[in-house]
């Protein structure tokens, strides 16, 4: 991914979540897993085709079909429907 690009993300994203909170241990840990699982080396033409990549990934995989050990090993989605 082109640096510019990368910085441009994280900072928009940090931005609306954290406001001046610059150091979130789950928020973190969601652009570790982000990078790792999703962006790799890959590379986009543009902030708008990134953008649209990376919410596929949040609505799509992160939400309904990543589990998470802090949801009894769910999808957040299922976890937040189920009677935990």
């Amino acid at each position: 991914m082109n640096r510019e690009i990368h910085v441009r993300i994280c900072e928009s994203v940090r931005v609306r979540f954290l406001g001046a909170t610059r150091h979130n241990a789950v928020v973190e840990r969601f652009f570790r897993s982000l990078k790792s699982e999703w962006i790799g080396e890959q590379e986009y033409g543009s902030h708008e085709q990134a953008q649209r990549d990376i919410t596929g990934y949040i609505a799509d995989f992160y939400n309904y079909r990543r589990i998470h050990s802090a949801a009894n090993n769910l999808p957040p989605v299922r976890y937040e429907n189920s009677n935990y």
